[in-house]
């Protein structure tokens, strides 16, 4: 089963993905759940959100029950690492990240084979289609790549949530 999780920014999200991942996998630590994380700590603000988000895996979960797989750039090797039962949290840092590391060329490839190799997944990403339309190309740029992306996973997946302010609303 493939689930996208979309919504705005701090609206419960990685928490929801965690909480369904736990209600339907039950990990332990000797039968753990794979945590694809494509953040990067590049500042002290991100330290502490990727901190905090590592705690509350092992607040609801337990310690152990999340083997912690660090992947800023190759989702699709990643996925097929990870193998069975992941999360990935979260696309738009993985699109940072092709950006930032002059990547942006590789992103349908990468893209297409991470869908490919996506079974039981929870993934979850941003919505960036209900603002405005940005005012510099970059950040135009980056939306156009996130759109494309949510909606090539949303295609594949079985089941699409958009989160409101911490309420699930099924989409697909």
């Amino acid at each position: 089963m493939i689930i996208l999780i979309t919504g705005g920014v701090k609206s419960g999200k990685s928490t929801h993905a965690l909480d369904l991942a736990i209600k339907e996998w039950k990990p332990s630590p000797n039968k753990p759940i794979s945590f694809i994380a494509t953040a990067e700590a590049l500042d002290n603000e991100m330290k502490l959100r990727i901190a905090k988000h590592q705690e509350e895996r092992t607040r609801l979960a337990g310690a152990g029950s999340f083997i912690t797989r660090e992947e800023t750039i190759e989702l699709d090797k990643a996925i097929i690492a990870a193998g069975q039962r992941a999360v990935v949290d979260c696309i738009p840092m993985w699109i940072n990240n092709l950006i930032y590391y002059k990547r942006e060329d590789d992103f349908r490839t990468i893209l297409d084979a991470f869908i490919k190799g996506i079974k039981d997944c929870i993934i979850v990403t941003n919505e960036t289609g209900l603002g405005n339309i940005p005012f510099d190309e970059m950040t135009r740029h980056y939306n156009l790549l996130l759109a494309e992306a949510n909606r090539k996973i949303a295609m594949a997946a079985d089941s699409v949530l958009f989160m409101v302010s911490g309420i699930p609303m099924k989409v697909k």
